[in-house]
């Protein structure tokens, strides 16, 4: 189910505060990455979170998500995965496909004046964003170049928290703290290692593990 948040005001789905609602699972990378993106562009309080912990119940939170999969699809039959971002509205999902939710996230429904809130996915460095989550899916054998990266800044791209911090920090989280070889992840990548520690002292970094409580919050 892949139908994206536009920027029109009348029909589809709107960019409307309040509108949208996201199911996430403890435990689950994907559900993290939303978790920690909705807590860095302060959207906490404009799209409320469910976590579900029984998928595949008839009743309570997973009884909401599965009528919210048979309302977009009739009939239907498959999983209920998470995360996805429902409509209020009409109580179907609008998505679960964990890319577009982020990048919807980002660009369509975070508030450009909200203060303190981040930037993460500027049009000048959405190619560069999309460059460093292709190379995580070669993760751990692109450690060292990764750790190399972080000579030139504090964050993934340079001196700027984006979208591909959200994407490195949540699997080197997933990866736990040994290299490929099973040495400390410190004495082999120190920047690596400095960072995972660096960002989970973050506050929206921090909200997000203690939304999504489980393998993740462990692995860290």
């Amino acid at each position: 189910m892949r139908s994206r948040i536009g920027t029109e005001t009348a029909g589809g789905f709107s960019p409307t505060p309040h509108r949208y609602e996201v199911f996430l699972s403890p435990g689950c990378p994907r559900s993290l990455r939303v978790a920690i993106t909705l807590a860095l562009l302060r959207l906490d309080d404009s799209i409320a979170t469910i976590l579900v912990t029984s998928p595949g119940a008839t009743c309570g939170v997973a009884g909401s998500l599965r009528r919210a999969y048979e309302a977009t699809w009739h009939h239907y039959d498959g999983p209920q995965t998470v995360p996805a971002l429902c409509d209020r509205w009409s109580g179907r999902v609008v998505s679960n496909h964990t890319p577009d939710i982020l990048r919807d996230l980002a660009v369509r429904l975070a508030d450009p004046a909200e203060a303190g809130g981040a930037r993460l996915r500027p049009a000048a460095l959405a190619a560069d964003i999309d460059a460093v989550h292709a190379l995580l899916a070669d993760l751990p054998a692109v450690l060292a170049p990764l750790d190399a990266r972080l000579a030139a800044g504090p964050f993934a791209l340079g001196g700027e928290l984006t979208a591909a911090d959200v994407d490195l920090w949540v699997a080197l989280a997933y990866l736990g703290d040994r290299a490929a070889d099973g040495a400390p992840l410190a004495a082999r990548y120190p920047r690596l290692a400095d960072y995972v520690r660096r960002l989970r002292s973050h506050p929206a970094f921090q909200r997000g593990l203690a939304l999504t409580r489980g393998v993740a919050e462990e692995a860290a």
